[in-house]
């Protein structure tokens, strides 16, 4: 399947998709943990764009992210930059920042698979893996040409720049 019928056949069904390599792969049911971790990840992003007063916009999961032509991936949440989106979108051309929780049946593709095909999309700045179950982020940022830098957080802040803000994990995981 191409990215365009997968992002026009998403529309028709209930649950969450994904494709990878031109496979529909569903995704699993979220842990309570899981979905209160995107959720206050998704939050503290808004605050830090409000905040700072940055001309970007933070979605949680449901908007999909096309990285080529039979890949589309949704993350859990995502930053962008510049005009809002029309009301109908439902791919995000040109995310800043990608954030994917962690999940038992998900890890190894979210730390393996898809911090490789992120950092294909020249928008992409920072990828966020955050785990639920115990407060540890894995902050991979874009450095000078392919370089890719990793830090493992587990306190403080992370600084996200560019588009210039700083999410605290007390923030996130509610201390």
């Amino acid at each position: 399947m191409s990215a365009e019928e997968f992002l026009a056949w998403s529309q028709t069904q209930a649950g969450r998709y994904e494709l990878t390599g031109g496979e529909v792969f569903a995704q699993a049911s979220e842990r309570a943990a899981h979905a209160k971790i995107k959720f206050r990840i998704a939050m503290a992003l808004y605050e830090a764009v409000r905040s700072k007063g940055l001309p970007c916009h933070v979605l949680p999961d449901g908007m999909a992210v096309r990285i080529d032509a039979d890949t589309v991936f949704e993350p859990d949440a995502q930053l962008y930059c510049g005009p809002e989106l029309p009301p109908d979108t439902i791919l995000v051309e040109s995310p800043v920042i990608v954030i994917e929780v962690l999940s038992p049946s998900t890890g190894k593709n979210d730390a393996l698979g898809k911090l490789a095909a992120y950092f294909r999309l020249p928008s992409v700045a920072h990828y966020l893996i955050v785990s639920p179950d115990q407060k540890l982020i894995f902050h991979h940022a874009r450095g000078q040409g392919v370089t890719i830098l990793t830090r493992i957080v587990r306190e403080g802040a992370i600084a996200l720049d560019p588009p210039g803000l700083e999410i605290a994990l007390a923030d996130i995981y509610g201390e």
